[in-house]
């Protein structure tokens, strides 16, 4: 049996409506929005869920403690865009807002590939969220 691909991912963050409000402003030109806002299974906090066609990303808040970057945990996500522009238009929005800057948009070749466009920001719990552009990646 193939698999189809990941459905959602959700991050528990320290405080729901900053991080809300981060990925809203990053992604939300990009085709995100909110999908929906729901008490979780343990019934003590919500939940908000955004929506990009048949993806979903959900952000909840956590129960204490603080991400470390590259310690044990997720190292960092990745969104795809159509275009260059788009990823320095999601660059653009994150200076605006003072977010910390991991890496400015430049192509990066390392693994052969040719043309692959991206920039690293961190969220407001230092999570690294990078944006990427990679023409020609679909047909293969």
């Amino acid at each position: 049996m193939a698999g189809r691909g990941i459905h959602h991912v959700a991050l528990a963050v320290a405080d729901l409506e900053r991080s809300y409000a981060f990925y809203r402003d990053l992604l939300g030109p990009l085709g995100w929005e909110e999908s929906d806002r729901f008490t979780t299974y343990r019934g003590t906090e919500q939940e908000c869920l955004l929506r990009c066609g048949q993806q979903y990303f959900g952000l909840r808040p956590a129960d204490g403690g603080a991400h470390r970057y590259y310690e044990v945990g997720i190292e960092h996500l990745a969104f795809s865009v159509d275009s260059r522009e788009e990823v320095d238009e999601a660059y653009a929005r994150c200076v605006a807002t003072n977010a910390n800057i991991h890496f400015p948009p430049e192509e990066d070749n390392d693994l052969g590939a040719d043309g692959y466009y991206a920039f690293f920001v961190f969220d407001p719990d230092g999570i690294r969220i990078e944006v990427f552009c990679w023409p020609g990646q679909e047909a293969e």
